[in-house]
Order: C-alpha cells, then structure tokens, then sequence
C-alpha cells in the first residue's frame, strides 16, 4: 500500500450546533467512549445513527449509509446501502478520480492563439484564431481579482510580433469538445445562475458575468454594475427597486433562455448591496468576445467582429505554413484544478473534465456517441469504477457535477471508490484525490461545518452534496484510535432544513471520529 496523507487526529465538532447534534454527542448513554463495554463498536455506531436519523424531524426521508474501516476492509454499518440514491455534488467524487486516474495529476490544459495571415505595416492580414483545450480557468476562480490577465499577455505577444492591427476577425475554435450546452437533466430554473453555467471548448470567467446591485433611495431603482468592465456582451434590464427599512430584502434574477438579456427584479434596502454571478450563453463568442474589447484597451484596433468558428466559412489548417501560433496559455496541473472543482464544487470544472475525458482518453463503446462529450465522459468514468470493482450497471451517470437528478449511486458503490482511491496504486493519484477534499471545520464547502472541539475537526475529509430535498457527504475520516475509515451518508426525499440534515451527518461523523478502534 502506497504511503498516504493521514488525516490528522485533532479533536473538531459538527457545524450548526442543534440540540440535536449537542444531545447526541454528550449523551453518555450513548458516547462511544462511554457505552457498555458488553455492545461492539458495530453496536454502538449503530444506536447513535438511529438515535439522530430515527427522528420526527426526518419522517419520511429516505437515508442510505455505508461505513467500512479502510484498514481491515471490514463494514462497520450499513442502511440502504445497496439502494439508489440521488447523490447531488458527490458525483464530483467519481469525475475527479477519474480525471486523475486516467488523465493523471500532472495533466494541463493548453490553449493557443494563432495568426492565419500575413503581418505588413504592423497590421495582421487575416484572422486572430484561438484553438480552445476545454480549459475552465482562464479567468476563473485563481484569476479572480483580475479576470483579464492571460488575455492582455496575449496582446504583449502581439505587439512584441509588432502587430498594432488586425484587420480580420477574432475567432474561437471549440471542436476539441462536444457543443451541447448544458448537462442533460438539469433543471430550466437553474440556468441564471452560475452553478449552471454552460459547458463548451473556450471558458473565460467560468462563463459568467459579476453583477453588483446597490440599493439607492426609496422607490429608486437599485443601480446596476457588472464585471468584466460592464460588457456589452450583455444586456441588464434593471426593474429592481429599493423598499424601506420595514419591507422584506429579496433577490431575483432571470436570464431569457438563449440570450444575454438578464432582468434583475430585486428588491433592496437603501445602501443594502447585493452581489450574483450569473451565466452567460454561447461562452465561445463569450470568449472571443472579451479578448477583442481586451486588445482595443490594449492599443491593438480590430476591424473585424468575434466570432465562432462553426459561424464563418474559413477552414483552418493547423500545419499550414500560413498559421502560426503567436501566444498560448498553460493551465495548473490537474491536481490543483480538481483541488478547486472539489473544495469549491465548482460544476463547470466538473463538466469541463468529464468531457476532456471523452476527448483525451475516449473509452471503447459499442454505442455511437460524440467525441468530446458527456456520455462519452461518463463512459470514461465507468472505467475507473470498474478497476475500484463497481457494479457499473448498478450506476447511472447523465453529468459529472451531480446537477442532475438523473444520476443515480449506492452508497456501497461510493465507499468501494473512495477505497479504491486510498490505496490505488499511484501514490501521487492517491494523494491528489485526497487532497481535492475539503478539511473539516478549515477550508471549502467544510469551513463552516465540525468547528469547536468536534472530534472531526481537521480530520474528516469529505465532498458535500446539495440540491432541494437532496444532501449527501462522502469521504474519510480517522476513528478515535486511529483507523482510516471511509464513509457515504445520503439523504433523499426530506423536508427538513437542510441545516438539520447537514447537522445529522456531522453527527454521525463525529461519531465515527469517537470510536475506539
């Protein structure tokens, strides 16, 4: 077994302190380090699991459970774990294994910019052409405070070719990856916003715009600004207004299916602010879009438009003599992009990886699928779920964030991955997996949860999982003796807050992190 990063054993405690999650974690009757020494561990886990989900709170939920001791192989609980579950965001955990697996830690996106003419006077005769790898980056999440920044590079290395002009248009190439925009299933209602963000072979931004909305005086219209520098890429109609003091806050948002225009309808208290990343359509003309504003501020003037390369009638060739590359950009490696995609759930890395997957390392399939896809991703998936001995025909696949409900995993499905993942053969595969999950009560989708002296504290590292009605955590965690275990906790079909739920899990997981074995 390769040496792997040990989670640590520091004391932490669930997040969203309920008298539920107090109650159970101090109730001697039930404390792992307190209970009859006659009950197992098994016996034990097993009463405080039914003592937080056995509760009026959670009446007619659905829970599925699967715990196993990663040093013996041994389960120490099961509920439900062979069903079907909707396992939301933990999808991320098969896409990311996956990726790394297949693709390895060290794999980098590449994207090019190339000139299709001749240079005379400082002026390009023909086309500025950017070849897209799928890369989701380029000014997202790590360029944040200054989105722009690989695209004015790009302009440097046009001026140091001494180009001062361009007199054809700006293209985008994204053939490397399938064009289907969104991930089958998803829901229309989701499509404003930036969780849903549109999929494709050129990404800038995480194919979203940064509005900004201000409340002003009463029964004034909030005012309005958007990044990057108010693109006209957009349209904002501001029917927001600013209510009074005694009057309910509320965010409303709605782009208009297949187009730029986004209706901002909220409502604001005077000096209140409110802050949306919203999704734009059609990311490639996105993409080139922005890089010709970019060069105007840059001092390089552009006669021709943006445009998609599937829009105009030319017909690049790579090797000809006439194109030459003249900028690229190089993504992180693979293990800090699923660092990201996992601590953040961020869903377009998710989708953007699994169709890399289709298109690096495409599965052998007797069904005739697109290259550079989601079902051709998903196949992909299902290799590294066979080597880690999963039913695959017990897993239903339609994307890889989880966004769908479509997708369907068992928890035992899910443990026998993470187990796979702990003591896969490349060490460095191992640990980047491991490393992509947030930290209990420190860092991602986890910060906030198992603070205080919770015995999961800096121990537990797990992928979360949210949508309505729908919350589930995944991962591994140290026992209060010190063995590696891996677990799955689903939760589908409550009506509960999910607060409550979230608080339950943290329970069973600090319980898990008080065990004596």
């Amino acid at each position: 077994m390769p040496a792997m990063p040990r989670p640590s054993s520091s004391a932490p405690g669930a997040v969203l302190a309920a008298s539920l999650l107090i109650g159970l974690l101090l109730t001697p009757a039930r404390s792992a380090a307190q209970a009859p020494p006659t009950t197992t561990v098994e016996e034990r886990l097993a009463g405080a699991v039914a003592d937080t989900i056995e509760t009026g709170t959670f009446e007619g939920a659905f829970w599925g459970i699967h715990v196993v001791n990663l040093r013996t192989g041994e389960a120490l609980y099961s509920r439900n774990a062979d069903h079907h579950f909707v396992p939301a965001s933990n999808v991320k955990l098969l896409t990311s294994a996956a990726g790394l697996e297949q693709l390895g830690p060290d794999y980098r996106y590449r994207t090019r910019v190339y000139l299709d003419g001749p240079v005379e006077d400082e002026t390009l005769k023909g086309n500025l052409i950017v070849r897209g790898a799928g890369d989701p980056t380029i000014g997202g999440y790590e360029q944040r405070d200054d989105p722009t920044q690989i695209f004015r590079r790009w302009a440097d290395s046009l001026r140091q070719r001494g180009i001062t002009r361009i007199d054809g248009t700006i293209v985008g190439d994204d053939n490397r990856l399938d064009e289907t925009p969104l991930g089958h299933g998803w829901s229309w209602s989701d499509i404003t916003y930036a969780y849903a963000a549109e999929i494709g072979g050129l990404v800038f931004h995480e194919n979203t715009v940064d509005l900004r909305v201000d409340g002003r005086q009463v029964g004034q219209p909030a005012r309005i600004s958007w990044d990057p520098f108010r693109t006209d890429y957009v349209t904002v109609v501001n029917r927001s207004r600013t209510v009074p003091y005694r009057d309910e806050e509320d965010e409303e948002y709605q782009r208009i299916i297949g187009t730029n225009t986004i209706h901002v309808k909220s409502r604001l208290h005077p000096n209140g602010e409110d802050r949306e990343a919203i999704s734009i359509s059609n990311p490639t003309l996105y993409f080139v879009d922005t890089l010709r504003e970019v060069l105007l501020q840059e001092g390089i003037s552009v006669d021709g438009r943006a445009a998609d390369l599937d829009e105009t009638a030319l017909n690049v060739q790579y090797d000809s003599p006439s194109v030459r590359r003249v900028a690229s950009y190089t993504s992180a490696p693979l293990a800090e992009i699923v660092q990201t995609l996992n601590h953040e759930s961020q869903n377009l890395y998710a989708e953007q990886l699994l169709r890399t997957l289709a298109a690096e390392v495409p599965p052998e399939t007797d069904e005739d699928l697109p290259p550079g896809s989601s079902p051709l991703g998903v196949e992909a998936v299902r290799t590294t779920l066979a080597r880690a001995e999963v039913d695959t025909s017990r897993i239903q696949l339609v994307d890889g964030s989880g966004l769908s409900r479509q997708n369907l995993v068992r928890p035992r499905s899910l443990v026998r991955l993470l187990r796979y993942m702990w003591n896969h053969p490349e060490a460095e595969v191992s640990s980047a997996f491991y490393d992509s999950l947030p930290e209990g009560g420190r860092d991602g989708t986890l910060a906030y949860r198992f603070l205080g002296r919770s015995p999961a504290r800096s121990n537990v590292r797990a992928k979360t999982g949210t949508l309505s009605n729908v919350s589930s955590l995944s991962g591994y965690v140290t026992s209060g003796a010190g063995a590696p275990l891996a677990f799955s906790v689903f939760c589908n079909h409550h009506m509960a807050d999910g607060d409550q739920v979230r608080s339950a899990q943290d329970v069973i997981v600090n319980t898990l992190a008080r065990l004596p074995l």
